[in-house]
């Protein structure tokens, strides 16, 4: 029998519905696309099979997500694709196809933190809880998003690192203001500025 706490969790809840397709490049008790899916925060999908069209999110994409993409999100849900940044990497140097598309539009997360252990402090360089928490905040839902990060180590300090940039985010109407804001974030020199941290954790405002 399923605790309160995981049935709370369960997908068919939350305003957004979550999909996770697991591509097995990490270590399975390193991925925690595969650690939402057994919490039941996720629901599995295989490109070509399920009949869903959720938005993807991808890093390669042009476009820029924004809470503009609610409306499409709430309808057909988020998908993130679990693999590795090694693996990223290699198909964008090797010039193969992208990551497949879960048949809705492809969005990119704007600029970001991570906050996990293995790439703590790096920009961009998110795992794949965090990636979907980040997405669940740009749609307006920040508390889903840290309901979510509950369990994973460095969950709850990745929103707390990106507070300003989060809250930059929610006031932009379109992606095109997003990139906008992305490009203040950063200094004379092209070099992102540090985010600024005040004693008051972002959870504690949801």
């Amino acid at each position: 029998m399923r605790s309160s706490a995981t049935t709370r969790n369960l997908p068919d809840g939350p305003p957004i519905p979550r999909w996770i397709s697991v591509r097995g490049d990490d270590h399975p008790r390193a991925c925690t696309g595969r650690k939402l899916l057994a919490l039941g925060r996720a629901r599995p999908f295989s490109p070509g099979r399920s009949a869903a069209r959720p938005l993807t999110l991808d890093p390669y994409a042009t476009e820029v997500l924004s809470r503009a993409d609610r409306p499409y999100a709430l309808r057909h849900g988020v998908l993130v694709q679990d693999c590795s940044w090694n693996a990223l990497s290699s198909r964008a140097s090797s010039g193969r196809e992208r990551l497949p598309s879960g048949g809705g539009p492809r969005r990119r997360l704007p600029l970001l933190l991570a906050g996990n252990p293995q790439h703590f402090g790096r920009w961009g360089e998110l795992n794949s809880v965090e990636a979907m928490a980040a997405a669940l905040v740009v749609l307006e839902e920040r508390e889903e998003a840290a309901s979510l990060l509950e369990g994973f180590r460095g969950g709850l300090g990745f929103l707390d690192v990106n507070r300003d940039r989060f809250d930059r985010y929610a006031r932009a109407r379109d992606g095109r203001e997003v990139k906008r804001m992305e490009r203040e974030g950063f200094d004379g020199g092209g070099r992102p500025t540090e985010p600024t941290h005040e004693s008051v954790p972002l959870r504690s405002r949801l």
